[in-house]
């Protein structure tokens, strides 16, 4: 890997750890406070997915870089200028659902990172195909963190829709 790869690797944390160092005395146990489904995943599991996730798009867009000749020209503009813009999008969903806790507005914005990667692993299927493949888990850490955010979502609107245990009914 060459120097740059450093960068691009780092890169998609940035976002991250600024939200983290701005907010973090106001995500300090919000997460364990909302009811959250049964199968939710642990705030530690939570973190560990998207810095592993954060990593594999860094080394997929460093692949894309390198396979357009490295540098800034003018072909890298769109596979790279989309990557961008999901990038931000994912930081921007980061911020909805750790900082502002709106969870409404983190799943539209999901849905449409949802649109953006799949864009991207289109885009950057011709040029390198293992780039576009290891987009895949991201689409699934999506789906997951969607279904959470549409939860949470659900469950603030209509405080009483809760889902009952087994073997109970509801008045």
């Amino acid at each position: 890997m060459q120097p740059q790869g450093t960068i691009f690797l780092a890169l998609p944390h940035l976002g991250p750890i600024l939200l983290w160092l701005l907010t973090r005395h106001r995500m300090s146990g919000w997460y364990d406070n909302p009811k959250k489904p049964p199968w939710c995943p642990p705030h530690k599991v939570l973190l560990a997915g998207w810095i592993t996730i954060y990593f594999v798009m860094g080394y997929a867009s460093y692949l894309v870089w390198k396979n357009l000749g490295g540098g800034f020209g003018w072909p890298l503009a769109l596979p790279l200028g989309l990557y961008a813009v999901q990038l931000a999008v994912s930081w921007a969903v980061l911020i909805l659902f750790f900082a502002a806790h709106t969870h409404g507005l983190a799943l539209l914005h999901l849905l449409l990172l949802y649109g953006l990667v799949v864009s991207t692993a289109l885009i950057w299927h011709p040029i390198n195909k293992l780039a576009a493949v290891l987009l895949l888990p991201y689409l699934a850490w999506l789906t997951v963190t969607a279904s959470i955010a549409y939860r949470l979502w659900r469950d603030s609107l209509c405080p009483n829709h809760q889902p009952q245990p087994m073997g109970e009914k509801s008045d």
